[in-house]
C-alpha cells in the first residue's frame, strides 16, 4: 500500500493538481463516513474536472486581459499638459474626439489643451 506522502506525490507528478489539493479532505470525509472506494474516487475526479475548469477559465481571461491591452494601446491619445504643451495643443478639439479640452482652450488658440 503506498503512504500518503507517495500517493501526493505521483499526484503532482502526474499534475493531478485539484486531487492533490481535496485528497485530504475527501479521504478524511470517507473515512469518517464510511465511503466506498468508487465514491471515494468520483470524489477525486470530480476535483480534478472543478480544478482544471477554473484553471481554464483564470487562463481565458487572463488572454483576454492582454488583448484588451493590446487593443487599447492601439488607441490614438496626445499628451498630458504636464509632459508637454505644443503636441496637441494646436489642433482643435473637434478633430480629436478623445482628447477633452480645458475651459480656457476655447478661448484662445495658444492655450494648452489636455487629456
Amino acid at each position: 500500500m503506498m503512504e500518503r506522502s507517495q500517493i501526493l506525490e505521483a499526484m503532482g507528478e502526474l499534475k493531478l493538481y485539484g486531487m492533490k489539493a481535496a485528497y485530504d479532505e475527501i479521504i478524511a470525509t470517507a473515512v469518517k463516513r464510511q465511503h466506498e472506494p468508487k465514491r471515494i474516487v468520483g470524489d477525486l475526479l470530480s476535483a480534478e474536472i472543478s480544478e482544471k475548469q477554473a484553471r481554464s477559465i483564470k487562463y481565458q481571461i487572463t488572454i483576454e486581459g492582454s488583448h484588451a491591452t493590446r487593443r487599447m494601446g492601439s488607441l490614438p491619445s496626445c499628451p498630458s499638459p504636464r509632459t508637454s504643451t505644443t503636441s496637441c495643443s494646436m489642433t482643435p478639439p473637434s478633430t480629436r474626439p478623445w482628447c477633452a479640452t480645458s475651459p480656457a482652450a476655447t478661448s484662445s488658440p495658444t492655450s494648452a489643451t489636455w487629456c
